[in-house]
């Protein structure tokens, strides 16, 4: 892909450093709109109000874009796909409508992206990492052990390709995709923990066990080995006890499982039979990542706990930090930030350039929806606050960024600190 080089857009992104300067008056007349959808209400509002607060503050800071007025319409989908297809519905019968950014939940995006896709309507996730969105293999070759490609149809998902039926691409995040997951946790385990053997666990899901696909394949191809593979339920415990038992009778200095945070259950368990806290590691992927409920099942043993998360730490970065302080003097509360508060601004900021370039195409006019898609597919190189920004063929990002998190003590409300990060930007690990 080519380098994004409009000065137009280029100025647009540079005005998002000085997000605490004042906003300008609108003008008064032609106006465009952008649909959010997320889940602001249930379990995913945790995360997804504080993404919304980051789309919020860069449309605050930039109410205006070549002469048009940008107005969001705003939309709750609470997880739920059916409520995020109605959703997209009533955005698509507003013909000043140009693009949307969301949704935040795979099985969401699931169903959106065919409907949005036949309509021509880009979108723009700042949060969903299923694999299959985006490609038809779940887990290339090289992350599987048995070093055979898992395809979507393998995994019981249906691919990209079953998702357009327009054959076109409409579809771009900012997140990275889950076997980066996988794949970065053992980078990890293996060169900062000095993990050489590992067990792992994964629960019945597909998500559960990708993760633990890329763990292994990954692992054994750095040096390290993995002793042992359970495959549980867990909502019970059966059979866990003994497998931690052999995992340490054959030498395992690490657990990593695969699932969501009712897994941490098994990292109290393992209090009984290996050295607790950060003596024996307990890795795996953002189902369990800043989660309270991970570190009240782990009880007293939550030290040692790391996550994975497919977004860089913003806060982390000193291209971010003048974003960052305007956001917080915007806003004041510190729930109102959260891990996708600033890549959610950067969504913003890539579809303004996109949206900048496609209305200059248009004369000054309104762009097309098919204008403003083709325009994202072009990003490249294009500098946000959480880095250089772009997207593959895809429409996966190319900031390949997975951050780690160690979780905190045993109170649950204590944030969780960034542990380091594995990019995979210039090379990916397959």
């Amino acid at each position: 892909m080519r380098r994004w080089v409009a000065t137009g857009a280029a100025a647009v992104l540079t005005a998002c450093a000085a997000c605490a300067s004042p906003a300008q008056p609108a003008p008064s007349g032609k106006s465009l709109r952008i649909g959010v959808d997320l889940p602001l209400s249930g379990p995913e509002n945790r995360a997804a109000g504080p993404a919304l607060n980051g789309i919020r503050f860069f449309v605050q800071t930039h109410p205006t874009l070549d002469g048009f007025n940008v107005q969001l319409e705003t939309a709750d989908d609470t997880g739920n796909p059916s409520r995020g297809v109605a959703n997209l519905q009533r955005f698509l019968a507003d013909t000043t409508l140009v693009a949307m950014i969301g949704p935040f939940d795979g099985a969401v995006a699931r169903k959106e992206i065919p409907v949005a896709n036949a309509a021509g309507l880009a979108m723009v996730s700042p949060a969903t990492s299923n694999p299959c969105l985006t490609r038809d293999v779940y887990v290339p070759a090289l992350l599987n052990p048995a070093r055979t490609v898992i395809t979507c149809q393998d995994a019981g998902l249906p691919s990209a390709s079953d998702l357009r039926p327009a054959h076109t691409n409409n579809y771009f995040r900012l997140t990275a995709t889950d076997d980066l997951q996988g794949a970065a946790a053992a980078d990890y385990a293996y060169g900062t923990l000095h993990v050489l053997r590992a067990g792992v666990i994964s629960d019945h899901e597909a998500y559960g066990q990708g993760l633990v696909s890329a763990f292994s394949a990954r692992l054994s191809r750095l040096g390290g080995s993995v002793v042992g593979h359970l495959d549980v339920d867990t909502s019970g415990s059966a059979g866990v006890s003994a497998f931690l038992g052999r995992m340490k009778d054959d030498g395992a200095q690490a657990i990593y499982y695969g699932g969501g945070s009712g897994g941490c259950a098994i990292r109290a368990q393992m209090g009984a039979v290996f050295a607790t806290g950060e003596g024996t590691p307990f890795l795996g992927g953002d189902g369990i990542a800043h989660d309270p409920q991970c570190v009240l099942a782990a009880g007293g043993n939550s030290l040692g706990i790391y996550a994975t998360v497919p977004i860089v730490d913003a806060a982390s970065l000193p291209s971010a930090q003048m974003a960052l302080n305007g956001f917080k003097t915007a806003f004041g509360s510190t729930s109102a930030y959260g891990p996708y508060t600033i890549v959610a601004y950067d969504a913003a900021a890539v579809l303004y350039a996109a949206l900048d370039r496609a209305i200059r195409d248009a004369s000054g006019g309104l762009p097309s929806r098919a204008r403003v898609i083709s325009e994202l597919a072009q990003t490249s190189g294009l500098a946000g606050a959480t880095g250089d920004l772009g997207f593959d063929p895809a429409g996966d990002t190319t900031n390949r960024v997975i951050s780690l998190f160690e979780a905190p003590g045993s109170d649950p409300r204590a944030p969780w600190k960034l542990a380091g990060a594995v990019d995979y930007s210039a090379r990916l690990p397959y």
